[in-house]
């Protein structure tokens, strides 16, 4: 990743490019719409079909998201009944060698993500949530606190 601009700019600022590719790619139904638009234009019955698991209503809010990110072009066809079909823009196209990357890189290591969202459900702890924090408590001296959520920037340990 290259920092947008200057030495000092980081590529994780909330208005960064990076993040924002990384954002498109963040909402599973994005790349894989995407994914089902890879060999030419679909209608939506076509694409639904095609990825399976997916309603009209989230397939439809994910097909206005894409176009408006310019990734995927609505063309509608007259006649009756009227239809509509979708087509990745050259812009969309370009975001399939990094689908594709993600979707080997998850074909080869899955099991292993799986086995330790596995051990973590056993161990207790809900996958993906922080474990609960307990109250700030006094240490005994004075002005001192004392636990793990206390140290770090700013805290003077």
């Amino acid at each position: 990743m290259t920092p947008d601009s200057g030495p000092d700019a980081s590529p994780f600022l909330a208005d960064c490019r990076a993040r924002l590719a990384f954002d498109l790619l963040a909402n599973t139904w994005n790349a894989v719409v995407l994914w089902a638009l890879r060999d030419g234009p679909r209608r939506p019955v076509e694409l639904r079909e095609r990825i399976g698991g997916i309603s009209s209503k989230v397939l439809n809010e994910t097909l206005r998201r894409l176009r408006d990110s310019g990734l995927v072009e609505r063309r509608p066809h007259p006649g009756s009944p009227p239809r509509v079909e979708y087509e990745l823009t050259d812009l969309g196209r370009t975001l399939l060698g990094p689908i594709e990357f993600m979707g080997a890189w998850g074909s080869e290591r899955g099991d292993k993500v799986m086995a330790a969202r596995e051990a973590a459900c056993a161990a207790g702890r809900e996958v993906g949530r922080e474990p609960e924090r307990e109250p700030e408590r006094e240490s005994g001296r004075e002005g001192e606190r004392e636990g793990w959520w206390v140290s770090g920037p700013g805290s003077g340990r």
